[in-house]
């Protein structure tokens, strides 16, 4: 999934700050991502830790961590997928409400993948509430038809707006492929909470904090994800179709550095590793003041190439260097 602050190319980063204070066996540990997002750095940690403890306050970030995480044992879904690609066209409310040639003329899919999109939901909770899946595959079914839709939607990065003509990535049929997750002997818990109230009620050995760096809203910028998540009924506010959404205290810089210092105090973790970087909220110096009070403190930093959306068809259009701060705490 094409998404803001994903740690995907720094996953190998991340890694080596973590084995080089934790030790490079982490079998016995538990490992806590209480800003999940899309769950890439929980997934990589997955197979080499006791248990994955996964959070975010966004339904949608809930939804593929109860498959990326949550599932570990293996599905058998390619008969549900292959009779969700086969269905009909339905008319429902993301067809109306964000589609081509909808009643609401909002361009992010389609026409043809907005009905479908809606007859998939659609299938999908008939499913479930009929007894004819289990929570596994339910949640293993909404993700893979997440990313599906991601793929194809016609936006030039997230969804806080969308293109006026539809793209050509954006024309092809959607296609709802597996969203694969590792299988493996060992229970995870996944949470759909505020991390600052979550934070008291958990415990374990490593913590690893990617809260947002600027104001940028996470519940905006990927408001459809959650109400295809959710398939509920609001409406649709202004040009974009907002609805009701989660404003998070770590977009605001006169409350970010509040709300941080709560989650360090309150966190029940040996290990504490929080990844920033140069244009966030919180200075350097900011974050290593608060983390210094709590135990021992120290740095890595490198510098990658982030890719940044414009407005034409590429999502991904150009790049720009940045540098990614792992802060660390050993209290």
């Amino acid at each position: 999934m094409n998404y803001i602050g994903s740690k995907n190319k720094l996953a190998d980063f991340i890694k080596k700050g973590v084995y080089s204070v934790v030790g490079d066996d982490l079998s016995d540990k538990i490992f806590c991502d209480i800003f999940a997002g899309t769950g890439i750095v929980g997934r990589n940690f997955k197979d080499e830790v006791k248990q994955i403890i996964s959070n975010d306050l966004e339904y949608y970030s809930f939804v593929l961590n109860k498959n990326y995480i949550g599932n570990h044992e293996k599905i058998d879904f390619q008969i549900y997928l292959d009779e969700l690609n086969a269905l009909n066209d339905v008319e429902g409310f993301i067809f109306e409400q964000y589609s081509q040639n909808g009643k609401a003329n909002r361009n992010y899919f389609s026409e043809n993948n907005g009905k479908k999109i809606d007859a998939t939901r659609q299938k999908i909770e008939e499913w479930k509430n009929n007894n004819q899946i289990n929570n596994e595959l339910y949640y293993f079914l909404l993700a893979s038809l997440l990313e599906s839709a991601d793929k194809i939607a016609n936006t030039a990065s997230v969804y806080g707006a969308y293109l006026k003509q539809i793209k050509k990535s954006a024309e092809k049929n959607i296609n709802i492929l597996p969203a694969i997750f590792s299988v493996n002997h060992n229970e995870h818990q996944v949470f759909n909470e505020d991390c600052n109230v979550l934070i008291k009620k958990i415990e374990g050995d490593i913590l690893y904090l990617d809260p947002p760096y600027n104001a940028r809203q996470y519940g905006a910028n990927y408001h459809l994800l959650n109400t295809i998540a959710k398939y509920d009924t609001f409406i649709p506010k202004g040009k974009t179709g907002l609805r009701n959404y989660n404003k998070s205290k770590y977009c605001n810089k006169n409350s970010v550095w509040v709300s941080f210092e709560n989650l360090i105090q309150q966190a029940n973790f040996k290990y504490i590793f929080l990844s920033y970087n140069n244009e966030g909220l919180m200075s350097e110096e900011t974050i290593k003041k608060i983390m210094q009070k709590y135990g021992k403190y120290d740095l890595i930093t490198t510098d990658y190439q982030r890719f940044k959306a414009d407005k034409t068809e590429n999502r991904n259009h150009f790049a720009t260097s940045t540098t990614e701060f792992l802060h660390i705490l050993e209290k």
